[in-house]
């Protein structure tokens, strides 16, 4: 039984590294519209009809249509039918904590951004 070098085996977890860093890039470009990270916030709150995302988010439904479709292909949301709505969801409530972690991030270097400028 061979044995795999010490080399092989960084290699290996190398390819699982740059695989999971194209995974976050491509679930952060799914949220790098403004529309879809407001879709993700209305969907925090839990399962809402289409209707509904449409009236809160003041869109055309073609539009919205597109948009959960980025965000069903990354596998951020899920629906289903009933009758002849279909609900929306976050696939995982994780989601919810990355969108709060990343509003304080942002909201921190915004901060320090109006900071700095008052002292200019």
């Amino acid at each position: 039984m061979q044995s795999r070098s010490p080399h092989s085996r960084w290699k290996g977890s190398s390819h699982r590294q740059v695989a999971l860093r194209r995974f976050k890039a491509e679930v952060f470009q799914a949220l790098a519209h403004p529309t879809r990270i407001h879709i993700a916030e209305c969907l925090q709150e839990g399962e809402l009809p289409v209707g509904v995302l449409i009236d809160r988010i003041g869109i055309e439904p073609a539009n919205l249509s597109q948009h959960l479709a980025v965000l069903r292909a990354k596998g951020l949301v899920v629906n289903r039918r009933e009758g002849t709505q279909v609900f929306y969801a976050l696939r995982d409530p994780l989601l919810s904590e990355v969108l709060a972690n990343m509003r304080q991030y942002f909201q921190a270097h915004v901060e320090e951004a109006l900071r700095i400028l008052k002292e200019i």
